[in-house]
């Protein structure tokens, strides 16, 4: 423990800063549950924070694209977003999951079962895309009718709703084998999966939307053709990765069969995970319902303005991912108090850069917004969003690293039940009430969403510092 604590606090030699970074992003063998605290955080968050800083890029580069479409376009977008969120909520939720029992495996020194849940978890995400690709390839019009959209997208933008709910494997087959990898602490491998799958579709983003030479232009279509491509060659690098062999973990062609044990358990454990996720997402579908009946422009800021806000978390969900692991690895060697001091290492770096981001939200919202669109309606939405999240966005930081705490234990039961209470039955009845009866329209639901997430930050801490979670088996 004074070797821990020693290693918190002292700094790390300047002129070995670029060989860790070199270290970081190549990836090593190191065993995290032995290294220095600050090394090991140092050596999992770099990738984990290129890797989803990249998958923000593409999201803010994809509406840039879509907006030079009009506003029907982006609502097009973020209506599909809606459904989308479902399929992230399952595919991030059974993400937690396999992250926990494969860190979990790694750190019992266990790799050969560790190889083994992650080819069941690559069979159960099959079976999850199935029935959101059928919905969408063959109800796209219905399901975008049901969220209120406008004449020009049931005519013309259902067609981006059918690629991407139809091409959906590829979506959870990404999160799930990344979730392997950061896991088994191949943290770098997740990275450059998706830096080639991204970079493909914001190179491909412009060529379709637009069209060049014999390519015709198939506009908002064309943000969906190019997604599938990206992500569709990102999930074969993946599974060639995989099955060579990375730093930390490998699966084999034995393995190729149903475990039914080590299936029900990731589902199990996936359980809380998922259910946790479809609260917060569903929540945000109701939302969505709100602002679809204030208009387009409310749609289309808010669709904006989450993209942006995405691109300034994913940093601090990759730092969050980082204390995932090192939870799951730690408490499955038996160090439960070196577990907790990670979370509270990388929840002080969380809330300090949130802090900067804020201040930029602040000084400038409308500015931000107007890099993805020229109307004065839709920046004035979006931007009075940007500015009421500066209020309290580093809290954000804190919530993200706890809740990641409680699933890198496999504790997911909890997380669902304070999403529970706070999303569905404290922010969609405070939103609705904001914004209707009282008539504040698309603020009411700005001003229910930071209250209610605000609220739920402060209180996931709190609970985390309890310690209940160290206790939990998986």
């Amino acid at each position: 423990m004074t070797e821990l604590n020693a290693d918190s606090l002292a700094p790390a030699p300047a002129r070995s800063m670029w060989r860790e970074l070199g270290d970081a992003i190549r990836g090593t063998e190191a065993d995290y549950t032995r290294i220095g605290m600050r090394r090991a955080v140092f050596l999992l968050a770099v990738p984990m924070m290129l890797e989803l800083v990249m998958e923000a890029t593409f999201a803010v580069v994809d509406i840039y694209f879509v907006g030079k479409l009009g506003a029907s376009a982006v609502a097009t977008v973020g209506l599909t977003e809606t459904y989308l969120f479902l399929l992230y909520a399952i595919g991030i939720g059974m993400a937690t999951a396999v992250t926990a029992i494969v860190a979990r495996r790694v750190g019992e020194k266990k790799k050969h079962e560790a190889g083994l849940a992650a080819v069941q978890a690559i069979y159960i995400a099959l079976l999850i895309s199935l029935p959101f690709a059928c919905a969408g390839i063959f109800y796209a019009r219905e399901l975008l009718a049901l969220m209120g959209a406008d004449t020009w997208s049931l005519e013309q933008g259902y067609k981006y709703t059918q690629w991407m709910l139809g091409g959906n494997a590829v979506i959870v087959l990404l999160f799930v084998i990344n979730a392997v990898y950061r896991g088994a602490g191949d943290a770098a491998i997740a990275m450059r999966v998706l830096w080639i799958a991204n970079g493909i579709n914001i190179l491909l983003d412009p060529i379709l939307i637009f069209g060049l030479g014999p390519i015709p232009a198939l506009g908002v279509e064309g943000a969906a053709i190019a997604t599938n491509i990206g992500r569709g060659v990102g999930v074969l690098m993946q599974l060639w990765i995989l099955f060579r062999g990375g730093k930390h973990i490998r699966a084999l062609g034995s393995q190729l069969v149903w475990d039914t044990k080590v299936a029900l358990n990731i589902v199990r454990t996936s359980l809380g995970g998922i259910g946790q996720m479809i609260v917060a997402m569903t929540s945000w579908i109701f939302l969505m319902r709100i602002l679809a009946d204030v208009g387009s422009e409310a749609v289309a800021g808010a669709t904006i303005a989450v993209r942006i806000m995405m691109f300034t978390l994913m940093p601090a969900w990759g730092l969050s991912n980082a204390a995932a692991t090192l939870v799951g690895q730690n408490l499955g060697a038996g160090q439960a108090q070196r577990a907790e001091s990670s979370v509270w290492l990388i929840g002080l770096y969380n809330m300090v850069f949130l802090l900067g981001v804020s201040v930029v939200y602040f000084v400038y919202p409308r500015e931000l917004m107007a890099l993805f669109t020229a109307d004065p309606a839709v920046i004035a939405i979006g931007g009075e969003w940007l500015r009421i999240l500066s209020y309290s966005y580093f809290v954000y930081g804190w919530w993200m690293v706890s809740m990641q705490a409680f699933n890198g234990a496999g504790d997911t039961a909890t997380p669902t039940k304070i999403n529970l209470v706070f999303f569905w039955l404290i922010q969609i009845p405070l939103c609705w009430y904001l914004a209707v009866p009282l008539d504040w329209r698309h603020s009411g639901v700005f001003w229910g969403v930071f209250i209610t997430e605000t609220s739920v930050g402060l209180f996931t801490l709190w609970l985390f510092s309890r310690g209940g979670w160290k206790t939990r088996e998986v």
